[in-house]
């Protein structure tokens, strides 16, 4: 959903990856459509791979703008350009657990502003992602599974080699020692 929608620091807005060139990238603007390069010497940054510093562990933007989401019943949420407190107010009770110290009234504000232009192209659909994430989920608890499987058989391979390998040992010194007492 987000991985091809691009931050570009020093550019207001959101963009979309377009192509990619040798020395770069070409982005489309979500607001007025236009069409420029985007150099390697630019911070550019994918939606996806944005997270928000909370006290326990990074929250994905993604399942951010999912809480906006749910508060607003998939409509808009507050504007950017409200008070500082009341932008503060409105992302704790959408992120109780953000770390206060560390993710500032600028951040709060992109989240917003980047949410209510996702929002107004629809660009947010959550049900879909829902989905895809039960299907991800499910295909990888399989192959978690067939790991297992695999690491277990390889495990029991092992012990069985160790045994025989083993048992051929005390058979070499069985008859050794048998050598040994007929040579007497």
């Amino acid at each position: 959903m987000l991985k091809d929608i691009l931050s570009i620091t020093g550019k207001p807005g959101l963009y979309e990856l377009v192509s990619q060139t040798k020395n770069g990238l070409i982005v489309e603007s979500l607001i007025d459509k236009k069409r420029f390069p985007a150099f390697s010497s630019s911070k550019i940054s994918a939606l996806e791979d944005i997270v928000i510093f909370s006290e326990n562990e990074d929250i994905p933007l993604v399942d951010i703008f999912r809480a906006i989401s749910d508060k607003e019943n998939g409509g808009k949420c507050i504007s950017h350009k409200e008070p500082n407190d009341a932008l503060k107010n409105y992302f704790e009770n959408v992120v109780p657990e953000y770390d206060r110290e560390r993710v500032y009234v600028s951040d709060i504000k992109k989240v917003f502003a980047w949410y209510n232009i996702l929002q107004g192209l629809n660009m947010l659909d959550f049900k879909d992602e829902k989905k895809e994430n039960t299907e991800d989920k499910a295909e990888n608890t399989d192959k978690k599974e067939e790991v297992k499987k695999v690491k277990a058989t390889k495990h029991v391979q092992k012990k069985n080699a160790t045994v025989q390998k083993k048992g051929t040992t005390a058979a070499k010194k069985v008859q050794t020692n048998t050598v040994k007492t007929k040579n007497k």
